[in-house]
Parts: structure tokens; sequence; C-alpha cells
């Protein structure tokens, strides 16, 4: 089915589904295990406040502006459309459709190689001294039992993708943007990879590779990651937001936090709420944009 083929419009439910399954097929090995000693177990990872401090998109959005190619004016515009859906809460399809289509404007026309360059460049200036040394050493733990480390992201895949990579990981599952013969079409699949969409990626993954849920890790610092945290047999908060410490504690999660006090309180009143809805918004929308326009 080509792209205008495609029903206009998808509920979020629909759209959640086929992120899933469009980021488990994209998903490619980067440092597996030839024969993984444990090839039923894996761990999967959030990004955001999980792995890295902050958001991994922002670091990569702040790269791309100091390059020239976009405007503050543009992302901010697009930041806002985003938030305003994700806060309020407002499911309108005309609005939603234009706010997704505002931001994918950013990326038409451009090519995968592009993104793919700038993320190596970005990562080394921006992200590598981010990461939280408790939760690689977490990884780290996994990938010594044998078992396969997958990082799961609302980000760009070929961002996830360069990250898991550096980190010595197993791959990633990532925002799958549409492109054909390398160019992109500004469009994306499915929706962006976050919330329920994570929870249907990781049970893709978990079939195609033969993984036993049961026997998996997941470890995130959002509430809006519980579906993928419920359906492993080892959830573990890692810098959790106020409603996810909350709940790790009544079921009884691992909860381990690398913040300072003050910070952790900060992060958590605001976290889940902000980080989400602009995240959303530069993964969609932000990825490459000609060279040579002002800032």
């Amino acid at each position: 089915m080509t792209p205008s083929e495609r029903p206009r419009r998808l509920n979020l439910q629909q759209r959640s589904a086929l992120a899933g399954e469009a980021a488990a097929a994209s998903a490619e090995v980067e440092n597996a295990l030839l024969t993984p000693s444990d090839p039923t177990a894996a761990a999967f990872f959030d990004v955001d406040n999980t792995v890295m401090q902050g958001a991994s998109i922002f670091h990569f959005a702040r790269g791309l502006h100091r390059r020239r190619f976009f405007t503050t004016r543009e992302i901010a515009s697009a930041a806002w459309k985003q938030a305003y859906f994700r806060i309020v809460g407002v499911e309108d399809p005309e609005h939603v459709a234009e706010a997704r289509n505002s931001a994918l404007s950013f990326i038409a026309g451009h090519t995968t190689a592009e993104l793919e360059e700038l993320g190596e460049e970005i990562f080394d200036e921006a992200m590598a001294h981010r990461i939280w040394p408790g939760t690689r050493a977490l990884a780290q733990l996994h990938l010594d039992e044998g078992q396969r480390v997958w990082l799961v992201t609302a980000a760009p895949i070929e961002i996830a993708t360069i990250i898991a990579r550096r980190l010595g990981l197993t791959g990633a599952l990532g925002t799958v943007a549409e492109h054909v013969d390398g160019v992109y079409t500004g469009q994306l699949v499915g929706d962006l990879l976050h919330g329920p969409a994570k929870a249907e990626a990781i049970k893709a993954l978990a079939a195609r590779e033969g993984l036993d849920l049961a026997r998996c890790s997941a470890y995130s610092d959002s509430s809006n990651d519980l579906p993928m945290l419920s359906m492993v047999g080892d959830p573990c908060a890692i810098n959790p937001d106020a409603r996810l410490r909350a709940h790790a504690r009544a079921h009884g999660w691992r909860i381990h936090d690398y913040r300072t006090g003050r910070k952790a309180a900060r992060a958590g009143l605001v976290g889940a709420a902000v980080a989400g809805a602009v995240t959303g918004a530069v993964a969609a929308g932000v990825s490459v944009r000609g060279r040579g326009r002002s800032a």
C-alpha cells in the first residue's frame, strides 16, 4: 500500500499499533551477542531521563539549531501545538492532523544519510557526557548475563540506533519516519513511539526474537511508560516522576534514583507533562532542515 492509498485517519490505538509494528520491523541489531546465552530474556530501556539526562531529541535539536537547520520560531510553534494536545487531552482529528503535519514539514525531502551523519556528530558533542552511569551499569549487567538490551524511545529510530551503538547495546526501537529511496516523505509510519506504542513495539519484537516477556526487564522514568513496564516480569523505575514512583512502590517494583534530592523533586512535578509533550513535537518535526537558513 502506497502512502497515498492509506486511510487518512486512524484512531490513537491503531496509530500506536502501527507505530509499534514499524519500530520492531525497523529495529536493527547493532551489537548483539552472536549466540545469546540467555536468548529468551531481554531488557528494555527508555532513553530520556532514564539512560540520558534530559531529552535526547532536545540535545539533537540544539545541535541542528547551531547548524542553522531551522529557526527558533519554527520549532517553538511545533512544540506548542503538540504540547496543547498532550496536556489538554484534546483528540480532535482535524486539529491533531494539522499539528502533526506542521511538525513533519521539517523532514520532507531530506535524506536518512544526513540525519545519521549529524546524529553521530551531535552524540559526541551533546549526549555522551549526559549518560547516567548508574543506568549504563544496569544495562551492562544484563549484557553480562547474556541478555539482549534494547532502547525504546519516541526519538527517531536513526538517533536511537546511534545511541544504542555507542553504548554497546543490542539495538533500538524508535519513532519511524517514512522514507522512500532514503528520502523522507514527511509522514510518520503510524504515530510517535510513545506510551502504548512502546508496548506494541516490544510485543512485536518479542514475537520476532522469541522472547519470554515474563523473563524480561523494563526501565523508565515516566508514568507514560506504564504499559511497557507492566508487560514484563521485572519492571524498574529509574529517576521516576511522582506518579510512577507511587505506582512502583504500590506494586513492589525496584526504584533507582540517580538525581540529587532537589532536582529529583522538581523533575517529578513537571517532567511527565512537559517532557512528553515537547519530545513528541520535536521527534515528529525535527530531523533535517535545509542548510544556510538564518536562525
